[in-house]
């Protein structure tokens, strides 16, 4: 099963976490194999860079000279090596033998040879063996992280602290659930097995299928970390009337935002008429509309308050998608860079004076966070506010150089890495 899922991955371009769903949905696993499958498949993909960097010292060939089944297997193998989970004669019979059944006869020899060649050395030798040279490059091999994500959390945080919050993707996310306000209790929720969220007054962690919790729509899937950008976005002094989210999609914030608007309408617009329906699912309350959030199909200066949470890289989320170190690089977080700048312009351009805008985006890279802000209000006057001040129960959620940002981080808070800035639109 961890090797369907895998080539599924790797070969046909699957979601890790949507692949697994998909095929343990179907398998009919007890659930200590089922949990065996989500931890061999999502630790190769986390580790999937400094596996490959190993597999090809330990063959001593290029990656593309074998078959792509064949890679996959050794990815597997080898994790399961590093992690401690089987001894070394163990990890080279088990694949062996998967390979003359998934592969064929001729594909045990490659196997057999490169496996014990992995086994013969821990996981930590192999790493201080191929960074011996460079120490960014040894960081990144023991983080699990390509080196540009790897410089990008230096340069925010210093190499020490770096370390921690780089390894700190590499442990599960747990299942967090959003109550939401008027529409279920989450002392109901801790009365029923739930554990009470750790800042958010609307936040429930659970275990198992996360299905079983959400009866009747009382509450939705949704890290704390987006919970508390909503609960901000509510607490700033801002005018009476309608809000927007500009970027609704999936529904998430927009099923929150619902429960929380006192008055007037919640406005939720997505591009995309698939996502629209999870929105409207989510929200039902919610006026949902397909539109583009750079073209405003509402008229300027319209709302009181606007969440744009614009579309990201997602970095701040991979503890939830262990595949995306891979599948990003620099150039998705530049092409992303004018897109979130446009649409920022466009939400303060739809806020009416004296009203707010929330800028979101579950990423910590600076292009997509400090200097997009910074664009945009080069471009149309705003007022930036103290985020972190509005939620004082969050220590050590400031960010750097600027204080007024609000930046969280897993290693810190337990939450995805959200940042937010939030910008008042002037009066005159």
């Amino acid at each position: 099963m961890a090797f369907g899922v895998m080539r599924a991955i790797t070969g046909q371009g699957a979601y890790a976490n949507l692949a697994l769903s998909e095929g343990l949905g179907s398998a009919g696993l007890e659930p200590r194999d089922a949990a065996l499958v989500t931890d061999v498949v999502a630790g190769a993909c986390r580790a999937l860079t400094t596996l490959d960097k190993v597999i090809e010292a330990a063959s001593g060939r290029p990656l593309k000279s074998f078959q792509p089944a064949i890679v996959d297997l050794l990815r597997l193998g080898s994790y399961e090596w590093f992690s401690g989970r089987v001894p070394a004669h163990a990890a080279v019979n088990t694949y062996v033998d998967l390979a003359r059944d998934v592969v064929g006869e001729r594909a045990t020899g490659v196997m057999n040879a490169v496996m014990r060649r992995v086994t013969s050395s821990a996981g930590d030798e192999w790493v201080q063996r191929l960074g011996a040279a460079d120490s960014r490059a040894a960081d990144a091999l023991t983080t699990w992280h390509p080196q540009w994500i790897v410089n990008e959390y230096i340069s925010l945080l210093g190499r020490e602290e770096a370390l921690v919050a780089l390894r700190a993707n590499n442990e599960p996310a747990p299942t967090t659930l959003a109550v939401r306000p008027g529409f279920g209790s989450v002392d109901e929720y801790v009365a029923a097995g739930a554990t009470r969220g750790r800042w958010s007054p609307y936040a429930v962690t659970v275990t198992g299928d996360p299905s079983v919790w959400l009866r009747d729509g009382q509450a939705v899937v949704q890290d704390e970390g987006s919970q508390l950008v909503c609960l901000a976005l509510t607490r700033v002094n801002a005018p009476n009337g309608d809000w927007l989210d500009a970027c609704a999609g999936p529904g998430g914030k927009t099923s929150l935002l619902a429960g929380l608007q006192p008055d007037g309408c919640l406005v939720a617009s997505e591009l995309h008429e698939h996502r629209a329906r999870l929105v409207l699912q989510a929200a039902p309350t919610a006026v949902v509309m397909v539109a583009d959030a750079t073209r405003p199909a509402w008229a300027q200066e319209h709302f009181a308050r606007v969440m744009a949470d614009v579309p990201c890289t997602g970095l701040g989320a991979l503890r939830r998608r262990p595949d995306a170190r891979w599948r990003r690089g620099p150039k998705d977080v530049d092409d992303l860079h004018d897109l979130q700048v446009r649409i920022l312009v466009a939400s303060v351009e739809s806020t009416k004076p004296g009203g707010v805008v929330a800028y979101v985006t579950c990423s910590p890279h600076r292009s997509e966070t400090i200097d997009v802000v910074s664009k945009a209000m080069r471009k149309r006057r705003a007022e930036l506010i103290d985020a972190p001040a509005l939620l004082p129960e969050v220590p050590s959620c400031a960010s750097t150089p600027d204080g007024r940002f609000l930046q969280l981080w897993p290693h810190r808070h337990g939450t995805d890495a959200m940042f937010m800035a939030l910008l008042r639109v002037p009066l005159d």
